[in-house]
């Protein structure tokens, strides 16, 4: 019988039988039929409605979804820039490391790593993996972990990454993903989206990208990468953490051999390569890019804190929060180029020479300081528990005890050095490195405006890529020493007292202490108040602070600007309080610019990437003291430059322009400072170990005069030669109209009038009691 005629014999026999059964069905059986119809009514409509999801998805009906331009040329996250006052920019921010390479770049042993770890069917499928896909209940049910995703889909995932998921939205993200890539695979080639993907993947240490990842951490482009530092690289993929070959090496080797076990099963490499690869190390070229080079490079951090607090509540236009990481923020600061050169070479050219005075020391020459109990140890012990190293070791499963005989191993290292590349090579154990590094004196420097309050430079330390922490911002407070003395006696002049009038040096009486505080100086007798702040008399602060009282001066110093804690005590006279350069330098801009208290101030303005005004920022201004007041400051201050702690300005570098200051040392030498100004220009320096535990033994090294004074002196020298700064070195400090000089016994006993002796210098005591009783 031909196929045709029995086929249809078949069906009609078929048909018969159904005919008759349906005459002779029972119940039961009409409720098994519509059962079976409502399931397949169910699966029908969750079909439809399956297909109309993935049809509303793909048409942006469903959430967001990119556009076929979008896909092809992904955009990635715009750098933000800082820019100095002139234009010129600072540096920039940005949250992916990221730079991209083409295919015909990339190791082929990059792409077989990847491609057998991580999608071995990648050119099988066409965006999602059915075999894998269909596997996911097996391996949920067997408690096994394993990824079913694609390198398609997880390059769509990195373009568009997810958003805080629920259980009920996950599925739906989910979804997103798997018609991503459908659209990806469709548009572009298979090896356009391995690019793609290399391009964008995260690895270890914030790096994006191959090219910036290779370069990183074997230090050659992706086309130099061999197999096993291929394997190393997409090993991080895992986890850019947890097998990050720098901070973790044993568990990114057992990672690496994971990979290459992969490579040997699906025949990329043979065995005979597997045995050798397995069995040997990977060692690391690591040279991570780094934000430390460029000018500028503290103001830049604190730049970076500010900004984000200032655009943390403000929405762009479609209601999301900027990003300075990803938005292109364009961001104006008062940073004057040229001055924050002439800061930075200030600091250097002092730091070089002083530190090797300070290195020369006894018990710092020959590490004897290192053997002394107490927070010397303290101070050591905790240094080495919060190296980087101590942390690798003990995340490799070392004990404490372990990882310190392991730092005390001599091993090849750069460390800082004041040297033209700020570096040097040398082998020496992590521990003596650590030790070397912490007796370096660390530099605080700001120079700015005392009229608009604009920062015109700003130095946090000696070296970012060796010491990230910044010495200038608010945050960062040291005892302050005589440096607080003007505040002292402005306060006084303002109520009444007279720069002629007399003091007393005696040892001086509180109701708080037991005994008289003598904190030095009472050889020189009753003298005049200018001169008292000249020679910075301590004993003098301590007359004055009792007269004018101890709480209206602790209220005045917090008008002027001064947010730090000041306690109310007798030592407040002789700056026993830690306070921020950055503050003091707001307090003193009353001096110069005739009684107007103006905070510093260092953003201008912030705009969006087209160029819109996101924020703007100004000086915060208010009057201080009268204008009478702020010039007998300066006449008084100027005697500190003429004859007294600051007389070196003069004598020794040369600087016999109109300028005033006042000089700072606290106890034992820990804290070294100096203010002055001119009639246009406010600058301050401080100069000190972050530990104060180190420090020099002599007053003669470590006095505010030797130790800070000479940056301030170098700056200026600088800044004068260079007409382009704007700043006249021949302008002189002008008298208010009417205004009315106290008349000194003699003009020979006028420190303001006396030219600097190089014979008779005057050194500074701090007289800050070590006994709390006179705090």
């Amino acid at each position: 019988m031909p196929i045709g005629r029995f086929t249809k014999t078949v069906i009609r026999l078929h048909l018969r039988t159904l005919r008759t059964d349906k005459k002779t069905t029972s119940p039961a059986t009409d409720n098994t039929r519509r059962r079976i119809r409502r399931l397949w009514t169910t699966f029908i409509v969750a079909l439809v409605a399956f297909i109309l999801l993935v049809i509303g998805i793909e048409n942006g009906l469903v959430g967001y979804m990119p556009s076929l331009s979008e896909l092809e040329n992904p955009q990635s996250a715009v750098s933000s820039e800082v820019l100095a006052a002139d234009g010129t920019v600072l540096g920039r921010y940005y949250v992916q490391d990221r730079s991209n390479s083409k295919y015909s770049d990339i190791s082929p042993n990059i792409v077989n790593a990847l491609l057998a770890t991580e999608d071995a069917r990648f050119y099988d499928h066409a965006g999602i993996d059915p075999v894998a896909t269909v596997a996911i209940p097996i391996y949920v049910l067997l408690q096994k972990k394993r990824g079913s995703s694609t390198i398609t889909q997880q390059l769509a995932k990195n373009l568009f990454p997810r958003k805080s998921a629920s259980i009920v939205t996950l599925p739906f993200m989910k979804l997103k993903e798997w018609v991503l890539a459908v659209k990806l695979e469709r548009n572009l080639t298979k090896r356009e989206i391995i690019t793609l993907y290399l391009n964008t993947v995260p690895f270890s240490d914030n790096v994006y990208g191959i090219k910036n990842a290779s370069l990183t951490f074997f230090n050659k482009t992706p086309d130099k990468v061999s197999v096993d530092e291929a394997a190393v690289l997409v090993g991080m993929l895992k986890g850019n953490t947890m097998y990050n070959p720098r901070t973790r090496p044993k568990r990114a080797r057992e990672r690496r051999n994971v990979v290459l076990e992969q490579m040997l099963k699906n025949d990329y490499i043979t065995q005979l390569q597997f045995d050798s690869l397995k069995a040997k190390e990977t060692p690391l070229d690591y040279h991570k890019i780094d934000y430390h080079d460029g000018l500028a490079p503290y103001f830049r951090q604190v730049v970076e804190q500010y900004v984000k607090a200032a655009i943390k509540d403000l929405k762009k236009n479609d209601g999301t929060p900027f990003d300075i990481y990803k938005d292109g923020l364009k961001i104006y600061t008062t940073i004057d180029m040229r001055m924050q050169r002439y800061a930075e070479e200030a600091v250097q050219e002092h730091l070089t020479e002083h530190q090797k005075k300070f290195f020369a020391q006894p018990g710092y020459v020959d590490g004897a300081v290192w053997k002394r109990k107490g927070n010397v140890q303290n101070i050591l012990t905790n240094a080495i528990k919060s190296s980087d190293r101590y942390q690798m070791l003990r995340g490799q499963d070392m004990t404490e005890e372990q990882a310190i005989e392991e730092m005390k191993k001599p091993i090849r290292m750069k460390v800082f050095a004041w040297s033209k590349t700020k570096s040097m090579d040398t082998v020496m154990s992590p521990i003596d490195s650590i030790k070397y590094m912490k007796l370096f004196l660390q530099a605080g420097f700001m120079a700015m405006d005392p009229f608009t309050g604009e920062v015109k430079a700003w130095v946090g330390g000696i070296e970012h890529k060796f010491f990230m922490y910044d010495h200038v911002n608010i945050n960062t407070k040291r005892q302050v020493g005589s440096t607080i003395k003007p505040l002292l006696y402005c306060f006084a002049i303002d109520n009444g007292f007279s720069p002629c009038g007399i003091v007393s040096t005696a040892p001086q009486e509180f109701p708080t202490l037991e005994t008289p505080y003598d904190a030095g100086g009472s050889d020189e007798g009753d003298i005049m108040m200018m001169t008292a702040l000249a020679k910075s008399i301590n004993n003098a602060a301590l007359y004055i602070l009792k007269q004018v009282g101890i709480e209206p001066f602790v209220d005045f110093v917090h008008k002027c600007g001064i947010s730090s804690r000041i306690d109310a005590v007798p030592s407040v006279a002789l700056g026993v309080s830690d306070i921020s350069l950055y503050e003091m330098l707001g307090a003193y801009s009353m001096f110069p610019n005739g009684g107007m208290h103006t905070e510093p101030y260092f953003l201008v303005k912030i705009e969006d990437k087209n160029g819109m005004p996101v924020k703007n920022f100004a000086a915060k201004q208010k009057e201080l003291i009268n204008h009478n007041t702020a010039f007998k400051m300066v006449k008084m201050m100027r005697g500190v430059v003429n004859a007294g702690t600051g007389g070196r300005l003069r004598y020794l570098y040369g600087i016999h322009n109109d300028v005033a200051g006042k000089t700072g040392t606290t106890n034992n030498q820990a804290d070294a400072w100096f203010i002055g100004y001119t009639p246009q220009l406010l600058a301050g320096a401080w100069v000190g170990c972050d530990d104060r535990e180190f420090r020099f033994r002599s007053e003669r090294l470590g006095q505010g005069a030797a130790a800070a004074l000479p940056i301030w002196a170098y700056f200026m020298k600088r800044v004068y030669a260079d007409p382009k700064t704007g700043i006249n070195p021949n302008k002189v400090f002008q008298a208010p109209e009417g205004f009315i000089d106290c008349e000194p016994e003699g003009a020979a006993t006028d420190p303001t009038l006396m030219p600097a002796d190089p014979t008779k210098e005057v050194e500074e005591k701090a007289g800050i009691p070590e006994d709390d009783q006179f705090r």
